[in-house]
């Protein structure tokens, strides 16, 4: 992210030696190191939460897409169950006895 160069770095090392002194700069670097993997952890852990968040609303898409299915499965099943009713019914039903011809 940030590109910092090795020279850069020791221009930076040697400014904070002579505005800090000798005796304080091991301190502020631990300070500073800390606050850095304070920074991390905590860009760690918004990461794994957005990550999270992310999944979880994959996860209720996929649920309404398989409850959309599964109403379509069942609409189909019906209208295929009610076919097959009638024609079971049309087929149980007598036929109407033909009337002869009157001449």
């Amino acid at each position: 992210m940030f590109d910092v160069a090795f020279s850069e770095i020791l221009v930076i090392v040697v400014v904070a030696l002579i505005v800090i002194g000798p005796q304080k700069l091991p301190q502020v670097a631990r300070m500073l190191g800390a606050l850095v993997g304070r920074l991390q952890r905590y860009v760690a852990t918004v990461k794994a939460d957005i990550e999270r968040e992310l999944r979880l609303e994959e996860t209720r898409r996929l649920e309404q897409e398989v409850r959309h299915s599964i109403l379509s499965v069942q609409t189909e099943i019906d209208n295929a169950t009610a076919r097959a009713e009638s024609a079971v019914e049309s087929t149980l039903q007598p036929a109407a006895p033909e009337k002869p011809e009157s001449s």
